[in-house]
């Protein structure tokens, strides 16, 4: 079986990732979207919200799963007989970037390969830390992220406002 990973922190999850997982789930038996739950404070989402909305924007993909890690995505890709990293490329500052990734982790896990998956180009600017930006300030991003995920977020910019105000 040929398995993959596309990793992330998914927060939240746009449609440029799930271009990403689409695709990725063309080319591999199995995509486990894996989304770190390492602790950070400048996260929106809890790593629990994260894989919520992860599942429920994968199940139009049958050999698409979620998973949360820690720690070494390596160490993860060898836990669960991962043999492929599917990474998306927005622009050359990504390749730059991801190249070295790749190449420490093919260092770290000898086998483990890195594939690189241009972004459509309808999705060539998104990032999830540019739609929070645009949300936070009551920027319409209905067009970039799934219906449910947009509902969220809105609310949970809300939410903050209210709690800082």
């Amino acid at each position: 079986m040929r398995r993959a990973v596309c990793p992330g922190s998914f927060d939240p999850v746009t449609n440029g990732h799930l271009d990403i997982v689409s695709r990725a789930s063309r080319l591999f038996d199995e995509v486990v979207v894996a989304t770190g739950v390492n602790a950070s404070k400048n996260r929106l989402f809890t790593p629990e919200e994260r894989m919520e909305m992860l599942r429920e924007a994968c199940t139009p993909y049958p050999n698409v799963r979620v998973a949360g890690f820690g720690g070494l995505l390596t160490d993860f890709c060898r836990e669960h007989d991962i043999t492929a990293i599917v990474k998306g490329l927005r622009a050359v500052s990504d390749f730059d970037y991801e190249l070295q990734m790749a190449q420490m982790n093919a260092s770290l896990a000898p086998g483990l390969e890195t594939v690189f998956v241009p972004t459509a180009p309808e999705y060539s600017f998104l990032a999830s830390s540019l739609v929070k930006e645009v949300a936070s300030f009551g920027g319409d991003v209905s067009r970039l992220v799934p219906d449910f995920v947009n509902d969220r977020l809105v609310r949970r910019l809300a939410e903050r406002r209210t709690s800082s105000g």
